[in-house]
């Protein structure tokens, strides 16, 4: 049997029924808002006056306590009772006042307004004593229908006890009640009219919805129900359902062909936003967001699978400097150097499926799955293998604008779920790990242990200690003395950093001195060192026999030498403390001179102009070259203690340290032995005509008035 289907117009009908019934239900719910309105706008104002209320009779009973006991403050001296009753019936008189009373400075009561003081001698032993007797100014509390007030009474420093006042909170309750009611009959009032303009205007609304609803059902509901579901597909990301053509000639058919032309561009523009959105503009690589999501989603389905992954957090090194010396567009260049090795050494990994990002700046993230079955290796072997060949890809040298570049990278990794089981953690974790290969020398790796959070967390609060650890005068300097080899004569002295903390002692500069120079202090303290030394070397005597003062030796940090600030402070110091520049030598190590020839030549060279003494500190330990001084000009080397330790035992070193001396005094350059700890040392280096010597054998560091007392 055939269904009986409704005719167009009770289908209209219906239509109407609907949208009157929703007008009506809108209203109810309008007009009940309405209510709920005023309820908490009652509710508000209520909360609103009490407080106002309160804070008046506080604000008042604190001026009248305070005022009574200004005037209590002689009668209490002389203790005169007479005075002070008069004063307190006075008070008890006032409106509102329930009781007042004076107390001494143990808390007995002296008197309480009454005519026979039933109380005088008693202490007071209410709830409130003990805070009141234990406040070091007024103090205020509400009680049940009570505002205790309290003020103390003090001659200079001496306290001769207080006064309570207890004001009755009923007139203002009262008030409070007189407000809310005025409100409430005001709020009915704006109802009513409320409610004859609201029932007016729902029939207008009911009356102009059923209009349009008859003419949006005949003309456009079917179209646009159409186009409301394409557009709910393209507001979900659904741009593979195309929308249906339409064969209407008129505005509709219109609007309904610029939706799917529109649909259409939107795809197109997705597909760029995606694209954007989830890569590195600069290398082409994931980025950040595109990392996160990926490294979530593998974690969500790894877990509990037994399955492993590992985070490898990997930092340039020393890349700031190639900003600094070079340019950011240079710096851009490296950038796109690097990513394209870092892409060679993913590639030489086999068996593993790799995703690489750049999180930002001069930091990548790679992270390693073993690809789907495959079970040659583990994932922690794959990491390694992956490590170091972006160690050794990353460590050599870069061809930059006709000139050869050195970096580095610092490699961390943490593997998932041993070191870390969220995405934050694995991060963090690898973060860590990055910054100990950072400690450990840069361009290595390090792999994850959790001994690493304590050591990061030691090294942060002496980060924090280090700042203003010399305003408050932990850090000082000593002054290790420098002897002419040949007549064993004292004639200058190297200044060394020491830091006394006040909890755990003097620390090894090894520690704090590498501390300071990966945040950065290094450049703050190394401007007070400088200064520091130099005035002290400017009151310093002529030692005997030497001829001339003695010279200062202060190193200079890597940092100091890329700020370009280190010509500026030099010329700042000389002019302070008035030293003669020659008797200035500053120390630069072997490593920071040569990973940016050209800046540190052209510095070299201005400090020379002025009369500054330039040294290579630590010479041997870096890229030892002579070729290179002639290159970077110096006044003198300083041989490191590796090699003059060994002198007696090892024969290459005292060749090696033979053929320094011989072709640095061939070039002009004087040399400086130090660690010299052994007369068979200093004996050896005289023999081969070393210039200078420094060591334990012959001075241990002195504080500033016993080197002057060595001098003298």
């Amino acid at each position: 049997m055939k269904r009986p289907q409704l005719s167009l117009q009770a289908r209209f009908q219906i239509v109407i029924l609907g949208v009157l019934a929703l007008v009506l239900m809108l209203t109810a719910l309008l007009w009940h808002r309405l209510q709920v309105i005023q309820n908490e706008a009652i509710k508000i104002t209520k909360q609103s006056t009490h407080k106002l209320l309160e804070e008046q009779l506080r604000s008042s009973g604190e001026a009248q306590a305070s005022q009574l006991a200004d005037a209590l403050t002689n009668p209490l001296y002389y203790f005169d009772l007479d005075a002070v009753g008069t004063l307190a019936r006075g008070t008890l008189r006032s409106s509102d006042v329930e009781y007042v009373l004076v107390y001494d400075a143990q808390g007995r009561i002296l008197h309480d307004g009454s005519g026979d003081i039933a109380a005088f001698g008693k202490p007071m032993n209410d709830a409130l004593a003990p805070e009141i007797m234990a406040a070091s100014g007024s103090h205020t509390r509400f009680l049940a229908n009570v505002l205790d007030v309290s003020a103390p009474i003090r001659i200079g420093d001496e306290s001769l006890g207080g006064v309570r006042i207890g004001y009755s909170t009923a007139r203002t309750n009262h008030a409070e009640e007189q407000s809310l009611l005025a409100l409430r009959a005001r709020f009915d009032e704006v109802n009513q009219r409320s409610l004859t303009w609201l029932l007016v205007l729902c029939a207008m609304l009911a009356t102009f919805a059923l209009l349009v609803a008859m003419l949006l059902q005949r003309l456009l509901l079917r179209p646009l129900n159409l186009l409301g579901d394409a557009v709910r597909q393209t507001e979900a990301g659904d741009f593979s359902s195309p929308i249906a053509e339409s064969k209407r000639a008129d505005e509709i058919g219109d609007l309904i062909r610029a939706v799917g032309r529109m649909r259409e561009s939107l795809n197109r523009h997705d597909r760029d936003i995606r694209r954007v959105a989830y890569s590195d503009a600069l290398t082409g690589m994931a980025n950040r967001l595109a990392f996160r999501e990926s490294l979530e989603n593998r974690l969500r389905a790894l877990q509990g699978v037994g399955q492993q992954l590992a985070l490898l957090f990997a930092d340039l090194d020393d890349f700031k400097r190639i900003n600094d010396t070079l340019g950011h567009e240079a710096g851009d260049e490296v950038l796109q150097q690097v990513a394209l090795r870092i892409e060679q050494a993913v590639q030489s990994i086999t068996g593993a499926d790799i995703l690489v990002a750049r999180f930002g700046g001069d930091e990548f993230v790679l992270l390693l799955q073993l690809a789907e079955g495959m079970s040659d290796g583990s994932v922690r072997e794959k990491s390694i293998q992956l490590a170091e060949a972006l160690v050794a890809t990353l460590g050599e040298p870069m061809l930059l604008h006709g000139r050869q570049v050195l970096l580095g990278v610092s490699v961390g990794v943490a593997v998932f779920p041993e070191d870390a089981a969220t995405v934050s953690s694995l991060l963090k974790n690898g973060d860590i790990a990055m910054y100990q290969a950072k400690v450990a020398g840069k361009n290595c790796y390090r792999f994850y242990s959790r001994a690493m959070d304590l050591a990061v967390e030691r090294r942060v609060r002496m980060e924090h200690d280090l700042r203003g650890a010399w305003e408050r005068g932990e850090l000082s300097l000593a002054y290790q003395p420098i002897y002419r080899t040949r007549d064993k004569v004292l004639v200058g002295a190297e200044s060394l950093l020491r830091w006394n903390h006040p909890a755990e002692g003097v620390i090894a500069p090894s520690l704090f001195i590498d501390v300071a120079e990966q945040c950065g202090l290094i450049e703050q303290i190394g401007v007070q060192v400088l200064l520091c030394a130099c005035q002290e070397a400017a009151s310093w005597p002529v030692p005997q026999g030497a001829g001339e003062p003695p010279f200062i030796s202060v190193n200079v940090s890597a940092r100091q030498l890329r700020s370009g600030d280190l010509i500026g402070q030099v010329i700042n110091a000389l002019e302070q403390t008035g030293l003669a520049a020659e008797r200035l030598h500053l120390e630069l190590t072997e490593t920071a001179v040569i990973s940016d020839e050209a800046h540190a030549t052209e510095l070299l060279g201005q400090l020379r102009q002025l009369g500054v003494r330039v040294w290579l500190d630590d010479f041997g330990t870096g890229f030892s070259s002579l070729s290179h001084l002639r290159r970077v000009q110096v006044d003198g080397l300083k041989i490191d203690r590796s090699f003059i330790s060994d002198l007696l035992r090892d024969p290459d070193d005292l060749v090696l340290t033979s053929a320094i001396i011989a072709m640095a005094h061939s070039m002009g350059v004087t040399v400086v032995a130090e660690g010299v700890e052994r007369q068979g040392q200093f004996d050896l280096l005289r023999e081969r005509d070393c210039d200078l010597v420094q060591g334990f054998w012959l001075g241990y560091p002195l504080e500033p008035q016993q080197f002057v007392d060595l001098l003298g």
